[in-house]
């Protein structure tokens, strides 16, 4: 591979209206974009006319713009979609339905969403001047009930998004699990649980691991929360990157993720790096995270980029006109509020709106010189905060203190990696 490639990648455009960014700049990002061979962005949300229900457990706002929402995102220069995330299920079969025959009807590449789990994991490609690119997703935050589920010559499988599902396990001393133990067993905490092991509907623990208030321990020092990749997702998704890997010149993955360490969302749980790693190891190019919807940091993990989560591209999560009565319920609201009714009450709780980091981002235009990584840039963003919610939530270039600012954060959450600030207005990435 001799041909120079390049990628510009967004985070997630959680879009519920029309783009019609008239600010300045908008052009100049929408250039930046389109420069690359490849373009990319997780579509945060389903596309179709309220097809399907509205689910009884959903990403949390219930996502659903218009079909014409593509058209948008096309127009912006997106080639690449990921359709593996924790909302692609808000409205049930229909809406994956939905959402599948839109994505299909605008002839875009996209990944991590199908009728069955082969259909959600297996890579879509693209053909591009610069050579064959491969695209794979997946998501490890979801509802229950979300993932799709593999065929079986004698049963159909299950629409749904492509899993990373991961172990958790908390390590502690032998008398704190004694004493969680005893608590367990005289407050009948796991009587059910117990009774589904003897029916055969669950398996016993494994060796060295202890089920109890219904979290798994281990006893381990030094005591916390571990976590790792499941291991028939990790080796079922790993092998379709090999696929990819002897199918195209270029492979990208993307990882949609929220979980956090030890609860500081701008870090990610340790099965995230770990299955990033994996999959570099296994022949991606390039992963894209995303899913926390705030900024995490980057690496070069053996010549290949890394970004851990790329923030909010779009964030429209407030101008929505249809939210089911689960919604209003959960805010203590009557059947007789509106939408306006409804975010107000979840804004007056602070939520996203207050916070300024859930409106800021940054698009990497990364290149490559035959398998080659030579330059990373990074375009910080900024999407409006303190706007009123129908005005913020679309990006523009960052000015250039709070572009500035954005690219140091970034530098700060990616210690592996040094991160300058270039006056032209955009961060460079040490190779």
């Amino acid at each position: 591979m001799a041909r120079p490639f390049t990628v510009s990648a967004a985070g997630d455009a959680l879009i519920t209206q029309r783009i019609a960014s008239r600010e300045p700049g908008f052009q100049r990002l929408t250039e930046v974009i389109r420069s690359a061979d490849a373009r990319f962005v997780n579509l945060e949300g389903t596309l179709h006319e309220f097809e399907g229900h509205p689910q009884a457990t959903s990403g949390g706002t219930y996502v659903c713009g218009s079909p014409l929402i593509l058209d948008d995102l096309k127009a912006l220069g997106f080639n690449l979609y990921s359709a593996a995330n924790n909302h692609m299920t808000d409205w049930g079969e229909g809406g994956i339905f939905g959402t599948l025959a839109t994505l299909d009807r605008a002839g875009v590449v996209y990944a991590g969403l199908g009728r069955h789990l082969a259909e959600a994991r297996t890579p879509r490609y693209l053909e591009t001047p610069a050579g064959r690119v491969a695209l794979l997703a997946l998501t490890s935050t979801f509802p229950a009930g979300a993932y799709a589920g593999e065929q079986r010559p004698d049963c159909q499988g299950r629409p749904g998004i492509n899993p990373l599902r991961f172990e958790t396990t908390i390590a502690v001393d032998r008398a704190t699990l004694d004493t969680l133990g005893g608590i367990d067993r005289r407050l009948h905490f796991s009587a059910a649980r117990q009774h589904s092991i003897q029916l055969g509907f669950l398996r016993p623990d494994p060796e060295g691991i202890t089920t109890v208030l219904g979290q798994r321990f281990t006893v381990g020092d030094p005591p916390g929360i571990r976590t790792e990749p499941h291991a028939a997702d990790l080796a079922g998704n790993l092998a379709w990157i090999r696929d990819a890997r002897r199918q195209a010149e270029w492979v990208v993955m993307s990882v949609h993720a929220h979980e956090s360490h030890n609860g500081d969302y701008e870090q990610p749980a340790e099965f995230i790096p770990a299955f990033c790693r994996a999959a570099v190891e296994a022949g991606a190019d390039m992963v894209i995270g995303h899913g926390p919807h705030i900024l995490r940091g980057m690496e070069v993990y053996r010549g290949k980029p890394i970004f851990y989560s790329l923030g909010n591209f779009v964030f429209q999560n407030e101008t929505l006109w249809r939210q089911p009565q689960d919604f209003y319920e959960r805010l203590g609201l009557p059947a007789t509020a509106t939408p306006a009714d409804l975010f107000d009450a979840r804004g007056a709780r602070g939520g996203f709106a207050a916070d300024p980091a859930y409106w800021e981002s940054v698009v990497p235009l990364v290149r490559f010189d035959g398998e080659r990584l030579t330059e990373i840039r990074l375009y910080p963003v900024t999407l409006g905060h303190g706007r009123p919610r129908w005005q913020r939530g679309s990006p523009v270039p960052a000015a250039a203190d709070s572009g500035r600012a954005i690219i140091e954060r970034v530098a700060r959450l990616s210690p592996a990696c040094r991160i300058k600030w270039d006056n032209d207005g955009f961060g460079v990435a040490a190779i």
